[in-house]
């Protein structure tokens, strides 16, 4: 299975919903929490060509994007190969 990693915000409605999304396909993911974590907040923007929302995703280091980048490859097919599925 691919190596999924999640940046997330604890009080973002988005990352809550991308995370369940995660979930529901069974994908296991790490994630960092990057709320007051200014080190982590510019490792995440620095991976990601400085974006700043979140969740911001990655499969085996690759930059997905927002969790709507995410259900875009989900619509396409693309995800599941992605991730090994």
């Amino acid at each position: 299975m691919a190596e999924v990693l999640v940046y997330t915000k604890s009080y973002c409605p988005y990352s809550k919903e991308c995370k369940e999304f995660l979930d529901q396909k069974g994908v296991k993911y790490e994630e960092h929490t990057i709320d007051d974590d200014v080190a982590m907040q510019k490792e995440m923007e620095s991976k990601s060509g400085g974006r700043t929302d979140t969740p911001q995703v990655f499969v085996n280091g690759h930059h997905i994007g927002s969790g709507d980048d995410l259900k875009t490859l989900e619509k396409t097919g693309d995800l599941n190969k992605m991730l090994d599925l």
